[in-house]
C-alpha cells in the first residue's frame, strides 16, 4: 500500500501543475500578444505562437501615450485610499471592540448593513452630492468614497476582540492612557490584519472602474482602468491588439507585485483569527 503513495503524490502534483497552467493561460497569451507587432497580428493572431517578438508595443505605451500619467493617478488614489481605510478602520475597530458607549451594538449592525449595499445603488446619489461639493475631477473625489469600508471595520473589530483584555488592564495599571494602549499595545498586534486589509483595499482601488468612470471626465484625471477602457473604445482598430495587450500587462504588474510581496500576511491573519 505504501508503494502507491509516491505515485499518488506525483499524480496530484501533475494535476496541480496542469490546473495552474490552465489558469495562467490567459495571462501568458496576453503577454505573448504584447510582444508581437500589430501588423503581424492583423494578418494572423496565431502568429503569436512563434517569433519574431518585439518590445515595440511597450516602447509606444511608455513614450507615446498617457499611460504613465494614468498609472501615477491610480497609484496615488490607491495608496491614499489604503492609508485612509487603515486609519479609520483601526480606530473604529478599536472603538467597537474595547469602548462601551450607548448604541454601540446598533451602530455596529448599521455598519455591517453596508456590506449588503452595492456601489451601484448609491452611485447616483453620490454623483449629485459630489457635484454640489465640486469634487469631480479631483483626487479627493476619487479617494473619499472608498474610505467608508464596512469590511475593514468588521475585520479590525473582530481582530481587536480576539486580543485578550488582560493586556489593556496591565497597561492601565502602568497608568497608560487609552490612546497609548491603542497605539503602543494593541495596534502592533494587528499588523497581519492590517496588511490583509491594506492588500484588499489597494487591489480594490486599483481595479475600481465604475466610480472613476463617473467622477473623472477629464483625461488628465483618468485612473488606469478608465484610461485603458477609453483607449480600447476609441483606438482599438488603429493602435492594434499588441498595443492594447501591452497596456494590460503594465496595468497588471503593480497588483501582481503587491500580492507576491504581501501574500504571507493574508495567510497569517487568517491563521491568527482561526487560532483565537
Amino acid at each position: 500500500m505504501k508503494a502507491w503513495h509516491p505515485l499518488v503524490d506525483r499524480l496530484l502534483l501533475a494535476a496541480v501543475i496542469a490546473l495552474a497552467l490552465l489558469m495562467l493561460a490567459p495571462l501568458l497569451w496576453a503577454v505573448a500578444l504584447s510582444l508581437k507587432s500589430n501588423a503581424e497580428l492583423t494578418v494572423d493572431t496565431y502568429s503569436v505562437l512563434h517569433g519574431p517578438y518585439t518590445l515595440q508595443n511597450y516602447q509606444h505605451v511608455l513614450l507615446g501615450s498617457s499611460v504613465l500619467r494614468w498609472v501615477a493617478n491610480s497609484l496615488l488614489v490607491s495608496l491614499a485610499m489604503t492609508a485612509g481605510v487603515l486609519v479609520l478602520s483601526s480606530l473604529a475597530g478599536y472603538g467597537f471592540a474595547r469602548v462601551n458607549f450607548p448604541g454601540r451594538n446598533l451602530l455596529f449592525v448599521l455598519v455591517l448593513c453596508g456590506l449588503a449595499v452595492p456601489e451601484q445603488a448609491v452611485l447616483l446619489a453620490r454623483h449629485r452630492l459630489f457635484t454640489e461639493w465640486g469634487l469631480h475631477n479631483t483626487f479627493q473625489g476619487l479617494v473619499f468614497p472608498g474610505l467608508s469600508m464596512s469590511f475593514g471595520v468588521f475585520l479590525m473589530t473582530q481582530y481587536f476582540r480576539a486580543i485578550p483584555t488582560t493586556l489593556d488592564e496591565a497597561a492601565a495599571i502602568d497608568h497608560a492612557s487609552r490612546f497609548k494602549v491603542f497605539w503602543r499595545v494593541l495596534l502592533p498586534l494587528t499588523w497581519p490584519a492590517q496588511a490583509t486589509l491594506g492588500i484588499f483595499t489597494f487591489l480594490g482601488a486599483w481595479n475600481d472602474y465604475w466610480w472613476p468612470l463617473v467622477t473623472a471626465t477629464d483625461q488628465r484625471m483618468y485612473t488606469l482602468t478608465v484610461g485603458i477602457a477609453s483607449t480600447q473604445n476609441n483606438f482599438a482598430e488603429t493602435m492594434g491588439l499588441g498595443y492594447l495587450m501591452a497596456q494590460a500587462v503594465l496595468a497588471s504588474l503593480p497588483i501582481l507585485l503587491v500580492y507576491l510581496f504581501f501574500q504571507r500576511f493574508i495567510v497569517r491573519a487568517v491563521q491568527d483569527l482561526a487560532a483565537k
